[in-house]
């Protein structure tokens, strides 16, 4: 059993409908896979405009826009052409990558039919209701994704801090490392643009704070926005680079006056962006890994973070950047304040991250879960039946 004796169906919640970082970690691998002569099915919503063709094949499963956030879909339910298509294709490994409906019923699927599950972990869901003020739910949502996880045969979590976080939880205790990659020829100091940055309102002596993502509450751009706050009361001169964009847009933009919005990036433009930032400061408490974090320290800048999953495997604290408790504001205000002020440390940390961030392959990252894929499947054929 090799990887190109593979036949996995994969599931998710988003594979191409809305672009960010799951589901691009998502089609990477399945490109991956691919090359290595796997064979792989897709089984996602879809809709009409994705926002990037899909690798692979791709099959729609039944879904329904979510309430207040119609730009993601709730996948309901395996339709009947998916469960022939499914029944056709008879998979040896089945990837379920979001704790939704569709996910159960394929996680029933498999295992009526004695097949492996690997589930990946993307996203912390029980902390989004923080920002909902539901936090007191978490308990509960806990509980049900400890049900759904421990059902799976193992999980992948994209950093050591995240797969800490799901023993501690019980989630499960078969739980290796599915890392995140980054794009050399996309992310590097090499990038920077100061004629770009004048374009959006930045002079060259101006130091940009640079936030990097989607703009929605559980990003932390509160805990963004308050810090900005005490700075400026501070006297601390400043500037705020925004790249993404999302439903909380408007708001954030009344929160953080002044600041150059340069809205969704991609490709060769994004490198540019976040290069052309001079530190990146990221308050998310959400990630599992944290992407954006990744491409900052690839351009060569500081990263001030919440010392939250992801980012603790990521960032070494006073040597690439700053690891400060989950929303401390007076905190990172002073963190961004020395790298403000202080442009040889600003640029001693850039230059560890950027040397950090050389340890990423995409190549032998996915093939860590191909072998974790493999390794499922001759446990289950050692298995008693």
């Amino acid at each position: 059993m090799n990887t190109a004796d593979l036949r996995i169906a994969l599931f998710s919640g988003n594979y191409n409908y809305v672009r960010d970082g799951a589901n691009q970690a998502l089609n990477r691998l399945v490109g991956y896979l691919l090359r290595q002569g796997a064979q792989v099915r897709v089984y996602a919503p879809t809709v009409a405009n994705p926002a990037f063709e899909p690798t692979g094949d791709l099959v729609g499963v039944r879904a329904v826009p979510i309430p207040t956030r119609s730009e993601y879909r709730f996948p309901l339910s395996i339709s009947g052409k998916a469960r022939r298509d499914l029944a056709t294709f008879a998979p040896n490994v089945v990837h379920v990558s979001s704790p939704d409906p569709v996910a159960h019923q394929a996680l029933t699927w498999a295992r009526d039919r004695d097949l492996p599950v690997l589930a990946s972990v993307h996203t912390r869901f029980e902390t989004y209701l923080r920002y909902y003020n539901m936090a007191w739910l978490e308990p509960v949502m806990e509980a049900a994704l400890r049900r759904f996880y421990r059902r799976c045969d193992a999980l992948v979590a994209p950093s050591e801090s995240m797969a800490q976080v799901l023993r501690e939880q019980r989630m499960n205790y078969d739980v290796s490392i599915w890392s995140r990659g980054v794009d050399r020829e996309i992310f590097h100091s090499g990038r920077r643009d100061l004629a770009w940055r004048r374009s959006h309102g930045i002079a060259d002596h101006e130091i940009a704070i640079g936030f990097l993502g989607r703009l929605v509450m559980e990003k932390g751009l509160d805990v963004f926005a308050d810090t900005l706050d005490e700075l400026r009361e501070r006297g601390i001169p400043y500037r705020v680079l925004v790249i993404g964009e999302g439903p909380a847009r408007d708001w954030f933009e009344e929160r953080v006056p002044g600041a150059a919005f340069v809205g969704f990036q991609q490709g060769a433009d994004l490198g540019r962006a976040v290069a052309s930032m001079d530190m990146l400061f990221n308050p998310s408490v959400t990630e599992t890994f944290g992407n954006v974090t990744l491409e900052a320290m690839a351009c060569g800048l500081p990263v001030v973070a919440a010392a939250a999953t992801g980012s603790q495997s990521l960032v070494d604290d006073r040597v690439s950047g700053r690891l400060l408790p989950p929303g401390a504001i007076h905190q990172m205000a002073e963190a961004i304040r020395a790298y403000i002020e202080d442009p040889a440390l600003r640029a001693a940390h850039g230059a560890a991250g950027e040397a950090r961030s050389l340890e990423f392959s995409w190549d032998r990252i996915n093939q860590a879960v191909a072998d974790t894929y493999v390794r499922l499947l001759r446990q289950k054929a050692r298995a008693p039946r």
